[in-house]
């Protein structure tokens, strides 16, 4: 028996890299997943999604594909209307689909813009809705989201990817208090791994083509353990919460809480916070440094 045993598991973005290590660990856990993706193989045309059902398959498990865009309405309810014809219920949706459109914000278009927001954010969302009633119906299910230190902490020419990362905590959070009742969990991954979006890191220097195979060694399949487990009866204490993973390491995040508080019985001038409430909170200012400075790694 599988830590998801009979779970039935929708994961978007699933055709390659991390989604389809997701999709592969949860159907050798036992689960039937629903493996979405959009992309198609550039030579033979064929769906990756189809592919990565095949491999699950020819292993013993069980999935299907769902060929659609989960940055529409429409065709993201039905990716979970594909998981409810073939398998009768849904237990649980990986937001994983991502794409990047690397821009300083100077020069980011309103296309480039767009088109990230709608896949992270707007398709998290369009995902979390479609399994909400049937999630709320049966009182049990759990999301897992896929976030990043672009949002958590911030990055350099990745204000749409950043801006739709740490929506996509808010967005968990607040999945995970109007669901608690329910029974219905959401919880979020931030995840290390050398894919196809980190492929583009530049590497002109010897510095950069350093760092660039330091990062290859970060393996998508590690991440895939922590997903299964969130999905699981075992972290049915485990909700609105912030994790990572990178190779070996399990990272557990803080969230944003107040940290210090001045008053004045009869309020504040703009005067009175310059000379007053800014020099007290200052020492306790963040440095604004892209989140590399702040990750460093160095793989044993």
């Amino acid at each position: 028996m599988g830590m998801v045993q009979d779970k039935v598991v929708v994961v978007t973005g699933a055709g390659a890299g991390i989604g389809r290590d997701f999709a592969k660990a949860f159907a050798a856990n036992g689960a039937k997943v629903v493996v979405n993706d959009l992309a198609r193989d550039k030579e033979s045309g064929q769906a990756l999604a189809e592919s990565v059902v095949a491999e699950i398959r020819e292993a013993g498990g069980q999935a299907v594909a769902a060929v659609e865009s989960v940055a529409e309405w429409d065709s993201a309810h039905k990716i979970v209307q594909a998981a409810l014809d073939s398998f009768g219920r849904i237990d649980c949706i990986v937001n994983n689909a991502g794409i990047v459109r690397d821009r300083f914000i100077f020069n980011m278009s309103k296309e480039e813009w767009q088109a990230v927001v709608d896949v992270h954010l707007n398709g998290s969302f369009y995902m979390t809705r479609a399994a909400a009633p049937h999630f709320k119906s049966q009182e049990s299910g759990s999301y897992v989201h896929m976030t990043s230190t672009s949002g958590l902490i911030g990055n350099l020419g990745q204000g749409n990817y950043s801006a739709a990362k740490m929506g996509i905590v808010g967005l968990s959070k607040s999945i995970a208090l109007d669901m608690a009742r329910f029974k219905v969990r959401s919880n979020c991954i931030a995840p290390w791994a050398w894919t196809a979006m980190t492929a583009g890191i530049p590497a002109d220097t010897p510095e950069e083509k350093a760092r660039v195979e330091k990062l290859k060694k970060m393996e998508s399949a590690k991440i895939a353990p922590l997903a299964v487990y969130l999905a699981s009866d075992r972290a049915d204490k485990v909700s609105g919460q912030i994790f990572g993973v990178r190779a070996n390491e399990i990272y557990f995040f803080s969230q944003i809480r107040m940290m210090r508080s001045m008053h004045r019985g009869d309020g504040w001038t703009p005067e009175m916070i310059a000379d007053e409430a800014m020099p007290a909170f200052e020492a306790s200012f963040f440095d604004n440094v892209p989140s590399m400075k702040l990750t460093p790694w160095d793989p044993v």
